[in-house]
């Protein structure tokens, strides 16, 4: 394990009672209060919506929020307890901080570092992380990963169109560029990644394509627990 850690704020313990209209979640604080705090992940959350379980928020002194509270991770039980990140914002941020850290050797070298770049044929979508200073630009896609079967995290656990278009975007910039798609595995107990195929058989079907013709994968293994988020190494990579 890394010694490298990325630390939450202050975080509160509860029991999720409810997730509703996407981006609220109804919970109940271990001092006995219910709240109502902000759900920062519009996915099904497959496998990890699990009302009853622990939970645990972040609180914002904020004046300006209309909900002061964030829902951060969920513990699931199976198979054995381990917390899972909620916060789709998080892993940007996380990744951010690690590509500052030069935490990935698999990335080599390189010496500046943009977010949320214009690329694509039409310029409207936009890459999380663009890695310049090296033979051939980086472009590095994030993908927030909960979805399990046994120790395999899978991606997506929707049909993700969103997802597709990426990846053939990415694939358009090989040979001359050097394009990467990071899996960002939420939750500590998986030791594989393979495509969500039951979910989207066409993004499966555009990631093997895709890796034939030269996209890096890299199924990033983050333990989650309520002091923050430490780097494990890489998934192995199941297609």
């Amino acid at each position: 394990m890394s010694d490298w850690l990325f630390p939450y704020p202050p975080l509160l313990g509860g029991t999720l009672i409810q997730r509703y209209k996407r981006f609220f979640a109804e919970i109940q604080l271990d001092s006995g209060e219910t709240i109502v705090a902000h759900c920062p992940n519009t996915g099904p959350m497959t496998g990890v919506y699990l009302p009853g379980a622990p939970v645990m928020v972040s609180c914002s002194n904020n004046p300006n929020r209309k909900l002061p509270y964030t829902w951060e991770m969920i513990q699931v039980q199976e198979p054995e307890p381990t917390w899972v990140g909620v916060n789709t914002a998080l892993p940007n941020q996380v990744i951010k901080a690690a590509l500052i850290a030069k935490l990935f050797a698999e990335l080599g070298e390189y010496s500046n570092i943009r977010g949320e770049v214009p690329y694509g044929t039409d310029k409207k979508s936009r890459i999380d992380f663009l890695l310049t200073g090296s033979e051939r630009p980086i472009y590095l896609e994030v993908k927030n990963t909960t979805w399990t079967i046994g120790n395999v995290a899978l991606f997506p656990d929707t049909v993700t169109t969103r997802g597709q278009k990426h990846l053939i975007e990415l694939t358009q910039l090989l040979p001359d560029c050097r394009a990467v798609m990071l899996y960002f595995i939420n939750r500590g107990d998986c030791d594989y990644f393979a495509p969500g195929d039951a979910m989207d058989p066409r993004y499966g079907e555009l990631l093997r394509e895709a890796m034939k013709l030269g996209l890096e994968v890299l199924p990033c293994r983050f333990d989650v627990t309520p002091i923050g988020l430490r780097y494990l190494g890489l998934a192995e990579l199941k297609q």
